[in-house]
């Protein structure tokens, strides 16, 4: 059996990526997840980058996708299945879209009409776009097709207008640094990445950016905002180099792994990152002995565990880093979102009981490798969750011989309070760690005043300039390490 890592992985709520999956905007509108059954494989995974199409090109392709809505509106689903392709076959069972199409309807009413459509390309898929309003919503279904015209792909989001152009903060200043790519390629996967370097002779520290889940872009993309390059920018106008990379999950999708039934986060986030200080250590102008982790999120639950076997590692920044298990999370974020309303609805309350009831599968002492796990609706491999089981990064990361700094903001919803205590009580006899909390700041470091919520991320801010000072306040303190023969400079 195939599983989609875009499915599950975008149930864990921790700062799921908006563009491509949308979670936070499917939260806006019912607060809970809504369509990871439909989602399949790469077209969910790949952010689609526009391309021309000619009317021959495009028709058929919007003609087709027109078709698959109206025949899921009309209740022909088998129609719709006699078009996927093979691996769209495996991961979704007949009468699988039948339900995830009926669990829409629910939530945003019955199908009134197509207003637009448009075709994308997504690396050897086209994707067409077709504007959908219903009673309560107006979504975009995203129908992918592969090179040989089968469906690839069929998934819903919020419908979206797009989004003003970022504009740097005024904190970063581009005359100070020149950004170069500089591809990652690890084995076989090859993924598209950026070294922002400070202007001069160096050698200079560098900070390698991990993200949280979900399939992002090298700039962490979410709605109009990008946290990533304004980290990039901001810390490189100060002295200090930057490489961040498109997440594996964004370009490949499910094809992360040669065993999707033994998945974990090594394939997902872990080796990647570690590929990515090997590579920056090895560049001009980088002090190879000063090669900085930063984990957003996800990112930084995974850190200490990233750093614990990577020597190359000189010390760890945690932004927004959770220390609960993902299905904890999971069930507590659902129940915030809910209370932004109120009285939880009735939906609402369904879903965070099928959230505990995921939470009790995944603990579970009956679990074993080769199960598959349902968390929130979505089929996942038992193995996700078995590596993570057990796995409590504040208590691996007051074990390490290297400095950290812990940042987090006061209005994060989706990190809270308490798991930045946890930090603090785990790392309080830890000299060379520096914890700091900042007023008003959100999950992704954006200041703000209400209560924080999902819709807050289609919102354009930039990561707080106090949080960059913090950041390049701090690397200067920490001294390089001894040369070694795996340390050693390249000039």
């Amino acid at each position: 059996m195939k599983y989609k890592l875009s499915s599950f992985t975008k149930s864990y709520l921790l700062r799921r990526a908006v563009r491509p999956w949308s979670f936070r905007a499917i939260a806006a509108i019912a607060g809970l997840l809504l369509f990871a059954s439909l989602c399949s494989a790469q077209s969910a995974a790949a952010p689609a980058e526009p391309a021309p199409q000619s009317p021959l090109q495009a028709t058929p392709l919007i003609d087709t996708a027109k078709e698959i809505v109206n025949d899921m509106v009309a209740g022909q689903f088998a129609k719709v299945e006699a078009r996927y392709n093979a691996q769209m076959a495996a991961a979704l069972p007949p009468g699988k879209v039948a339900a995830a199409w009926n669990n829409l309807i629910e939530h945003v009413g019955a199908f009134l009409s197509i207003d637009q459509t448009r075709v994308d390309q997504a690396g050897a898929q086209q994707i067409v776009t077709v504007v959908c309003k219903f009673e309560r919503a107006d979504l975009d279904a995203r129908v992918a097709f592969d090179p040989d015209g089968k469906l690839a792909g069929l998934f819903f989001r919020p419908h979206e207008q797009p989004f003003a152009p970022w504009i740097a903060p005024a904190y970063a200043h581009p005359s100070s640094f020149t950004e170069y790519p500089l591809p990652l390629v690890n084995g076989k996967y090859g993924l598209p990445g950026t070294l922002t370097i400070p202007h001069g002779d160096g050698p200079f520290p560098v900070i390698v950016l991990v993200h949280g889940s979900g399939p992002h872009d090298q700039d962490e993309t979410i709605g109009p905002n990008k946290p990533f390059k304004d980290l990039a920018w901001g810390i490189a106008s100060h002295g200090i180099a930057v490489y961040r990379y498109t997440k594996r999950t964004a370009k490949y999708g499910t094809q992360i792994s040669d065993d999707p039934a033994s998945l974990t986060v090594d394939d997902e986030v872990i080796r990647d990152a570690q590929a990515a200080v090997a590579l920056v250590a090895k560049q001009p102008k980088i002090d190879s002995s000063r090669v900085f982790l930063l984990g957003h999120s996800l990112g930084g639950y995974l850190a200490p565990r990233i750093a614990s076997h990577d020597a190359q590692i000189r010390g760890l920044i945690l932004l927004a880093a959770p220390t609960e298990p993902i299905e904890k999370l999971a069930v507590d974020q659902l129940k915030y979102i809910a209370s932004l309303s109120g009285i939880p609805s009735a939906q609402a309350e369904k879903e965070i009981q099928m959230a505990e009831d995921s939470a009790k599968q995944i603990e579970s002492p009956l679990l074993r490798q080769g199960d598959t796990v349902n968390f929130l609706g979505t089929n996942s491999p038992a193995s996700y969750w078995l590596d993570l089981r057990g796995y409590h990064p504040e208590t691996i990361a007051a074990t390490l011989a290297i400095p950290i700094l812990v940042l987090q903001g006061d209005r994060d919803y989706q990190v809270p309070a308490a798991d930045f205590n946890a930090w603090k009580s785990a790392l309080a006899n830890k000299k060379d760690a520096t914890i700091q909390s900042f007023p008003g700041l959100n999950h992704m470091l954006v200041s703000g005043t209400a209560p924080s919520s999902p819709e807050e991320y289609h919102k354009p801010g930039h990561v707080d300039e106090a949080v960059i000072t913090a950041i390049v306040r701090w690397i200067p303190t920490i001294p390089g390490k001894p040369s070694s023969p795996s340390t050693s400079q390249s000039k």
